[in-house]
């Protein structure tokens, strides 16, 4: 039987580990030095270095070569290390022995001399797959080993290993390994096997592997049982993976808005016997290069000249904020296991339709917004908001200056009441609603309330980026009329109004605003439990002939003293 390839490269000195240069000059420092620690935890992705740095660490404290270079790979110990076989390395899979019976088995035996070597190095694998128990019952002994004993920890899961542990630990985190060391490496792998393959492959390879060593040298080792030359089209049908072209087709359909030609072209990929879960990393890996390009930082996408250019292409048709929505709505899918499920290109069909739909949103919510404040003042950006230089002036206008725009209802602005009932007590000042004059002497700009509006499902997604509980409360409210920089919001209920009056739920409100429209307001809020207008003149606590009298150019003709008998009400 052959040997894994994985296996056979494995490496034997210090000098051979790929891609933790920071780690390995570490340790090697303790070594020589003499500074060796008792308990160490290695951490990281799969198949980046760890349990291999762990062995080489077993050879060097055991090594008896007479050299400086520990270890030297040529010694008794670190042959029976390499081959397994030495009797001080105790490898421990923890994700099969994880009760605290294990760890007291391992107790009792760890107080015996080792039988060869210098330390007795316990490599537990996996160890965030131990029992509450088990930690506990390893604690002291992990503290304060025998002086011939060593613990090395791995686990790809640090969060779930307890913090009593971490701290009895050196700890090291292994990163995942660069593409272009890992296709250096691949390289020379399969220059010593004698395997034909084109380097174009030998990348693809690496991008699939997703920086773990030990995948992409079994992903070689698969392509090699082949026995002749590997092909691109060996390797995609290998990895379940779509060509560039596809992935590029998609997109094209998704900026044209077709979402039929880009359900054909995942079916088509599909139907080739490509898996949805690669599939969908390389969707998130491409929308990822086009958001690099719309930043001016196309030299970062690992790609073709050729497929740069189309990329920048692509990218300069759309907006960063339809880049990320697509990217909010591909990237959960890349971890998605029920990718692999009866219907595996339900999701991505989803998320092909739902970029569309979003894409849309966008461009139709920018365009009002465009067209509304177009008077206010010049456009800025290129995302659809609208700076004013100046507030006060851009919002109001008086009667003689805009004697036609008098003779008509304000639009947004605040509605003059249906009647206002001889009798209503108000600080003292009664008033009839016939003797309130229709002409009002400020005319409310009706444009941009009803822009504000139109925006408003925007200004609310921004909100959440400060608080959910922000987002929450702007859904609950409409812009209703702005006057001399202040935008009035309606609330249907006082408790919601008082909730945004909180200073924290304003201030962000105020900063969603002018995120998205560019807009410096200041913010009022008043409840309208009764329809559209009704409310409007309660702004901020205000009655009903206070508002009138300012806003609605009425005036005072009878002030009647209020009943004696209705003083006590």
């Amino acid at each position: 039987m052959s040997q894994a390839l994985y296996r056979k490269w494995r490496p034997g000195t210090w000098e051979e580990v790929v891609g933790q240069d920071p780690i390995v000059q570490t340790l090697k420092n303790a070594i020589a030095t003499g500074r060796v620690g008792h308990a160490y935890l290695f951490s990281g992705p799969r198949g980046t270095g760890k349990t291999t740095t762990a062995r080489l660490l077993a050879k060097a404290v055991n090594c008896t070569g007479e050299g400086s270079e520990k270890p030297c790979d040529t010694c008794p110990n670190c042959q029976a290390v390499r081959d397994g076989s030495f009797l001080d390395l105790i490898e421990i899979d923890a994700a099969t022995n994880t009760g605290v019976d294990d760890v007291r088995d391992l107790k009792e035996k760890i107080n015996f001399a080792p039988n060869v070597g210098k330390y007795k190095v316990y490599l537990i694998d996996e160890v965030h797959m131990f029992t509450n128990n088990a930690f506990n019952a390893l604690l002291k002994t992990l503290e304060e080993p025998p002086a011939h004993a060593m613990f090395i920890l791995a686990t790809t899961d640090l969060e779930k290993v307890p913090a009593t542990i971490l701290s009895r630990c050196q700890r090291y985190e292994f990163r995942r390994i660069p593409i272009p060391t890992v296709v250096g490496l691949l390289k020379k792998n399969a220059e010593a096997e004698g395997i034909s393959i084109p380097e174009e492959v030998l990348t693809l390879i690496a991008r699939q592997s997703t920086g773990s060593m030990r995948d992409a040298i079994s992903f070689l080792d698969q392509l090699a049982s082949t026995g002749r030359a590997v092909t691109r089209e060996d390797a995609l049908n290998l990895l379940g993976t779509a060509t560039h072209e596809s992935i590029a087709g998609m997109v094209d359909a998704l900026i044209a808005g077709e979402a039929g030609t880009a359900i054909d072209r995942l079916q088509t990929a599909l139907d080739a016997g490509v898996d949805a879960r690669p599939l969908a990393r390389q969707m998130v890996d491409y929308l990822h290069g086009l958001l690099l390009a719309k930043n001016n930082r196309a030299g970062l996408i690992d790609a073709t000249r050729e497929a740069r250019e189309a990329m920048e292409k692509q990218a300069r048709k759309l907006e960063i904020r339809q880049i990320l929505a697509m990217l909010e709505r591909f990237h959960p899918l890349a971890a998605d296991t029920n990718l692999t499920t009866w219907q595996p290109g339900l999701g991505f069909e989803l998320a092909l339709v739902e970029s569309i739909e979003s894409m849309t949103t966008l461009a139709a919510a920018e365009q009002p917004q465009a067209k509304g404040l177009a008077s206010a003042g010049p456009q800025v950006g290129q995302h659809g908001a609208s700076a004013v230089a100046s507030r006060p002036a851009s919002v109001t206008k008086s009667a003689a200056e805009a004697p036609a725009a008098a003779a008509q209802p304000p639009q947004g602005g605040i509605k003059a009441p249906a009647r206002v009932e001889e009798g209503s007590r108000t600080s003292g000042v009664m008033a009839k609603d016939a003797d309130i004059s229709p002409a009002p002497p400020v005319i409310q700009v009706g444009g941009e309330v009803s822009s504000i509006a139109a925006g408003w499902k925007k200004v609310s997604e921004n909100a959440r980026r400060f608080n959910p509980a922000t987002q929450a409360l702007v859904n609950s409210c409409r812009p209703v009329s702005m006057k001399d920089g202040v935008l009035y919001l309606a609330f249907n209920s006082p408790v919601i109004k008082e909730k945004m009056e909180k200073q924290d739920h304003l201030e962000n409100t105020r900063q969603a605003i002018k995120a998205v429209l560019g807009l410096d307001l200041q913010i009022r809020c008043m409840v309208s439990s009764a329809g559209e207008g009704s409310g409007q003149a309660a702004m901020d606590g205000e009655n009903m002939v206070s508002v009138a009298v300012r806003e609605l150019g009425g005036r005072v003709v009878k002030v009647s003293p209020v009943k004696d008998e209705d003083q006590g009400k």
